[in-house]
């Protein structure tokens, strides 16, 4: 018996299906997309961003580190676009050694014009823009050899046979090794090319980002007429830090992890001295400054340097000793203190009797205008000066109660503490 395969008939067309059509849906979800996206600016100061922003403007290649999500990727493209440049991202992870020293391509006479190392289409383009940020992302999870071919990109700008034009900006980003996907330690040649900065997020900027109103950081500013004086001020300030402490022209970490960080080289202290010039041109704040100076040299010769670059700007004692009244001495107490010993220091090498009252004038500001503790050394010191046909000014009668008083707390916290002790050992 033979089977009817014709559907059944109906009476009308066919029932439409319950809600919209799926391309108005989509539709829909666009709209909600797009509102999502609105949101609006608001100035805000940046450390960081300050700090990158420095850099890049000192045509130094930056390594960002910081966790994954933590807004790495999006402070590079705001940096862009307040500096106007095109940004390119290139995954360092993903790519081949020869995707940066270049792929050999064969010539019609390749024993008379060698073979020459074309570059990949990202490195051309580049090129003929003749501006614009290159990304270097995720360079903790590219192994070994690919990060030795990129030692010559980032030194050089070199890409192949092909040299990236002045206009090119490298920035780089990587994971810390514990949450690095398949992560590596960077090599130190490719680590001491960089200025490491390391990346943190803001809770109130994210909750206000989330909230729709995301910070536009202001960037530094440099000022053309300071522009000598910042280049005196840099190469006096680490060639005179380097000759009192030789030891840290070259250090290369014992520890392997900290070879693929900031350390004193004498290529990242030739980087140190342009982004101390840049930061003077500037005139950026001391956190800006200190970001990048420990992020070229390494926490411990960075600190040591910005310790000397205090003692820099310290007033010269001997025109202090010249106009006691007038003298301006600094806030900071570790400075101030700094200030009245070298004032004692240079009483004591060309000692006076015009120049001892004159120290002891200096003691006296010091005592009105700050903490009274930081003159008791400086004047027991100046007291051990003075020569018998030295009369004893009037100004010491304000400073002995002040040494007095120090002296018998100094005795009761000895006694106190012995005390302490003889209680403990009971």
């Amino acid at each position: 018996m033979p089977v009817d395969t014709q559907p059944p008939a109906t009476d009308g067309p066919a029932p439409a299906a319950d809600g919209p059509a799926p391309a108005a849906a989509l539709d829909v979800a666009g709209e909600l997309l797009a509102l999502l996206r609105e949101s609006r600016t608001e100035p805000r100061p940046d450390t960081q961003l300050a700090a990158l922003a420095l850099a890049v403007a000192a045509d130094l290649p930056v390594l960002l580190w910081g966790e994954p999500g933590i807004g790495k990727t999006a402070a590079l493209t705001q940096l862009a676009a307040a500096l106007d440049l095109p940004l390119t991202t290139v995954i360092a992870s993903v790519h081949e050694p020869s995707d940066f020293s270049g792929l050999p391509i064969v010539g019609d006479d390749p024993a008379e014009r060698g073979v020459p190392m074309a570059p990949p289409d990202w490195a051309v383009r580049l090129a003929r823009a003749g501006r614009g940020l290159l990304f270097l992302d995720e360079l903790s999870t590219a192994p070994p050899a690919v990060q030795a071919a990129l030692l010559r990109l980032v030194l050089e700008r070199r890409v192949g046979a092909l040299r990236l034009p002045p206009g090119i900006r490298i920035v780089a980003a990587a994971n810390p090794r514990a949450s690095a996907a398949d992560g590596w330690e960077l090599s130190p040649p490719l680590a001491n090319r960089f200025v490491h900065l390391t990346w943190t997020h803001d809770n109130e900027v994210v909750v206000r980002g989330l909230g729709g109103t995301w910070p536009v950081a202001t960037l530094p500013r440099l000022e053309r007429q300071r522009l000598p004086q910042a280049v005196d001020f840099a190469r006096r300030a680490v060639c005179g830090f380097l000759a009192a402490r030789p030891g840290l022209v070259h250090r290369l970490p014992g520890n392997e992890a900290r070879r693929g960080g900031p350390w004193p080289s004498p290529r990242s202290w030739e980087m140190t001295l342009r982004l101390l010039a840049f930061a003077t041109a500037a005139d950026t704040s001391r956190e800006v400054l200190s970001l990048l100076v420990r992020g070229a040299v390494g926490d411990g010769p960075g600190l040591e340097l910005l310790a000397a670059l205090d003692r820099m700007d310290l007033p010269d004692p001997e025109v202090l000793l010249a106009d006691p009244a007038g003298a301006q001495l600094p806030e900071r107490g570790d400075l101030r203190q700094a200030v009245l010993d070298a004032v004692v220091a240079a009483v004591r090498r060309r000692p006076d009797r015009s120049r001892w009252d004159a120290a002891w004038a200096l003691l006296v500001r010091a005592v009105e205008t700050g903490a009274p503790d930081l003159v008791v050394v400086p004047a027991t010191t100046l007291a051990s000066l003075r020569r018998e046909d030295w009369d004893v000014p009037a100004s010491i009668e304000r400073l002995a109660g002040v040494v007095s008083l120090s002296r018998r707390a100094d005795r009761a916290a000895a006694r106190a503490a012995a005390r302490s002790a003889g209680v403990a050992g009971r």
